[in-house]
């Protein structure tokens, strides 16, 4: 199968080229909008330029590959940068997500978009994918926007909606609560972390492979690809401390309230996966079997 991974530096991006050459039974095309980034030689896969908000860049190296499948990874996710910044948002959230459609109808391929459960209130979670979407932030309606694109198009496509990515990039370029909780504890600072939002921590490894399972079975619809737990921030960072025997004196419990974030987050999200592991046979980590793969990443 002809693959092609759109924002292929970033740490999603980064998972699913490792697992995709490792596996070795497809032909991969990687695109970003800046120079590769990737630590692989460039004989096992091939790599373009490709600005996600560039109509015609879009739809010309779409149709130069004509690939099978494509997974769009490529997005802006900072929630608070979304809301100060709408019209870039909208620009790489939407209109990129537009462009794809067009690319992916002239060359009759598979589009899988990744979304978020920031498209909900948060009033009710842990929710399935037959939810009703509700956002509370700018980040959240362009990722629904998207979605609603993708539903009123006439391609075969997929959405696998996630939550909290964490993991290790190689370049280390991201941090993460995991890296976060343990550079401040064993730097002596003081940290104040959440304890009444709910998420459902996703490993990036997990992610990648739920995203293949649905690239290779073009399983079309929406699918929940997530972490199996449901924590809070405080627990995450508990979790953290404990695996790598550090002093959690200096870490503080706190609501989002003290915290002054220039867009709202949904207070109880999490994702359930049943559909996913039924369907695709995916099934994630645990949070505490993260933290160790993670930890492992880091020593490597």
């Amino acid at each position: 199968m002809k693959i092609l991974i759109t924002g292929s530096n970033g740490l999603l991006g980064q998972k699913l080229v490792k697992l995709i050459l490792d596996r070795g039974e497809d032909e991969l095309i990687a695109t970003a909008r800046g120079a590769n980034r990737l630590p692989y030689a460039q004989d096992d896969y091939q790599f373009d330029v490709m600005d996600i908000t560039n109509r015609e860049q879009v739809r010309e190296v779409v149709a130069r590959h004509r690939p099978e499948v494509v997974i769009h990874t490529a997005a802006m996710t900072n929630v608070d940068q979304c809301e100060l910044e709408k019209e870039a948002c909208w620009d790489q959230n939407v209109n990129a997500v537009k462009y794809l459609i067009e690319a992916c109808a002239d060359n009759n391929t598979f589009l899988l978009h990744l979304s978020t459960d920031f498209i909900f209130d948060g009033e009710n979670g842990p929710y399935d994918e037959e939810a009703v979407p509700n956002p509370v932030s700018y980040y959240g309606e362009s990722k629904l926007a998207a979605e609603k694109l993708l539903e009123n198009s006439t391609i075969d496509y997929a959405i696998a909606r996630t939550v909290l990515v964490y993991g290790i990039a190689h370049d280390m370029s991201r941090s993460n609560i995991i890296l976060w909780v343990k550079k401040s504890l064993e730097e002596g600072k003081e940290i104040k972390v959440v304890d009444d939002q709910l998420r459902s921590p996703t490993l990036a490894e997990d992610l990648a492979m739920g995203c293949y399972l649905i690239a290779k079975k073009k399983a079309s619809g929406i699918f929940n690809i997530c972490g199996k737990d449901l924590l809070n921030p405080y627990e995450m960072a508990v979790k953290t401390a404990q695996f790598f025997n550090l002093d959690m004196r200096a870490m503080q419990r706190a609501d989002a309230s003290s915290f002054s974030q220039t867009a709202k987050r949904p207070p109880k999200t999490g994702l359930l996966i049943e559909k996913a592991r039924t369907v695709l046979g995916y099934e994630p980590h645990s949070f505490d079997e993260g933290i160790a793969i993670v930890a492992d990443q880091i020593k490597n």
